[in-house]
């Protein structure tokens, strides 16, 4: 009967699993039998997929991980004013958010404990380096205002980007959407338009 399962279960049904319960208990606190509990397999079974439980934390991390650095490499991103640029990658990383949210949220809770951990704070900083240059390069080419510190600007921007982890769900409390009754495109709206409200130079 194990070993049925243990073929019918796959390492992505795993993944999204233990992406649940490291969110829920904090992956500190998180131990293999919690991980074989919520799956309904042995643990035996697990390590027939994977390492341990720091292997899984890994994938989910490099998953988060590599749909946002895709986006730095996707056409708009890469073409057209550091303004243009800026606001499209802004827009997508709304939309992989929203799209990958548990992987991200994990990605947002890590903390530094693990090698794993270490590696993803690294990479997130990469990222969060990127987009700044970006921004830097837009109040350079005077479209964002140059009146705000570039770093305290980022910030922002990854603040109020990074909660939507804390209150966004896609079924929405109501079933209507994530955020009562708005949908992926309504919050992608209207997050560019108050970052870009603020940052943009007065005409």
């Amino acid at each position: 009967m194990t070993t049925a399962r243990r073929d019918t279960y796959t390492p992505e049904t795993l993944l999204s699993v233990a992406v649940q319960v490291f969110i829920e208990r904090g992956y500190d606190g998180t131990s293999m039998e919690h991980l074989s509990k919520a799956a309904g397999i042995s643990k035996s079974s697990i390590y027939h997929h994977v390492s341990g439980k720091e292997e899984l934390l890994r994938r989910a991390v490099s998953r988060a991980l590599d749909e946002l650095f895709g986006i730095l490499d996707e056409e708009h991103a890469r073409v057209g004013t550091a303004a243009e640029r800026l606001e499209y990658v802004v827009r997508r990383m709304v939309e992989v958010l929203m799209a990958e949210l548990p992987y991200v949220t994990l990605l947002l809770r890590v903390r530094g404990n693990t090698d794993t951990e270490r590696w993803a704070l690294e990479r997130r900083r990469e990222f969060d380096h990127r987009v700044a240059a970006l921004l830097k390069a837009a109040a350079a080419e005077g479209d964002v205002r140059a009146d705000v510190e570039v770093r305290l600007a980022t910030r922002l921007v990854f603040g109020m980007i990074n909660s939507i982890v804390e209150w966004y769900r896609p079924e929405g409390p109501d079933g209507r959407g994530g955020a009562g009754g708005a949908g992926e495109s309504e919050v992608v709206d209207a997050v560019a338009r108050l970052v870009f409200g603020g940052l943009r130079k007065a005409s």
